[in-house]
């Protein structure tokens, strides 16, 4: 009877011990996979951590060889970066480590976006200087060729002024022997020589050339210039004759024969138009004063 009740305690006791085995077997199963599923969870945030850390290398990298930021910031970066790496590498993960690399990387981030802001701000000044500096250049082509084109007018005025004077040296004028101006009126449509200035409908200049022979057979040219008493040129019908800048009243051409020759012309204007004071006629030819004739009308 003891030797039965001692088998059956051995085959219990060796079933408890059975059980514990299978039950400690199943647990370091459990654990391994467990540990299993960790230890791949570490390597691929790893993986991750490394992609991040070398996108991150390469872009300080890039803005180091723009040399538009801070070396000593892109010193200290490049130097964490890469120190990271580093120690990513070496290090057996758990899990308190992957949180303080992430912290890292993201405080790296910031550091790195910042890095890229002042990259982008610079860019933005430097664009803007350039376009200030093509603006300036633009100006100052602009300024040397309005500089050149003023210098060649000046040039080709002052050839024209030599040649004018060359000219005028040169050329022979004619000869005045009397020069008159005179006001008339107009009754019935004749003109009424008048001296009263409400009254003038049109203003009349004389002159009498003196012979000269080496100047026959010739086309002449003479100019009128009637002055009022405010000194302002009287135009003819509104009109105004410009040779040269210079203002004439009137342009009176005629063939020079040689002899002595009278030439008169008249000027019109409106009626009533005129101021009483004196007048004053000036006779030119090309731009030369010959003579003068003043007038008074009442």
């Amino acid at each position: 009877m003891d030797s039965q009740d001692t088998k059956f305690n051995y085959k219990i006791i060796l079933a408890a011990l059975g059980a514990v085995v299978i039950g400690i077997l199943i647990a370091f199963y459990y654990s391994y996979a467990q540990s299993q599923t960790q230890i791949n969870f570490l390597e691929h945030e790893k993986d991750l951590l490394v992609k991040d850390l070398t996108l991150m290398k390469a872009d300080v990298d890039r803005l180091s060889a723009l040399d538009e930021v801070n070396d000593i910031e892109l010193q200290s970066s490049r130097y964490r970066v890469q120190q990271l790496l580093d120690s990513v590498g070496k290090l057996n993960f758990t899990v308190e480590k992957l949180r303080e690399y992430k912290t890292e990387l993201r405080r790296l981030e910031a550091k790195n976006d910042s890095l890229k802001l002042k990259n982008d701000f610079l860019k933005y000044n430097n664009m803007l200087i350039t376009d200030k500096y093509e603006e300036s250049q633009n100006q100052i082509n602009k300024m040397r060729e309005n500089r050149k084109a003023l210098a060649e007018a000046e040039a080709l005025q002052r050839s024209k002024i030599k040649e004018l004077n060359k000219e005028l040296k040169i050329k022979k004028y004619l000869e005045l022997q009397a020069v008159e101006g005179s006001a008339y009126r107009l009754r019935g449509g004749k003109p009424i020589q008048t001296n009263k200035a409400s009254t003038v409908a049109k203003l009349r200049g004389c002159v009498t050339i003196i012979p000269d022979a080496s100047l026959a057979n010739q086309e002449r040219v003479l100019y009128f210039q009637f002055l009022s008493p405010s000194m302002g040129i009287i135009e003819d019908n509104a009109n105004t004759i410009s040779v040269n800048g210079n203002i004439y009243s009137k342009r009176v051409q005629f063939l020079f024969n040689g002899e002595q020759t009278e030439v008169c012309d008249f000027i019109t204007l409106p009626e009533g138009s005129l101021d009483p004071g004196d007048y004053i006629l000036n006779v030119f030819e090309d731009q030369r004063l010959l003579e003068s004739f003043e007038f008074m009308l009442k």
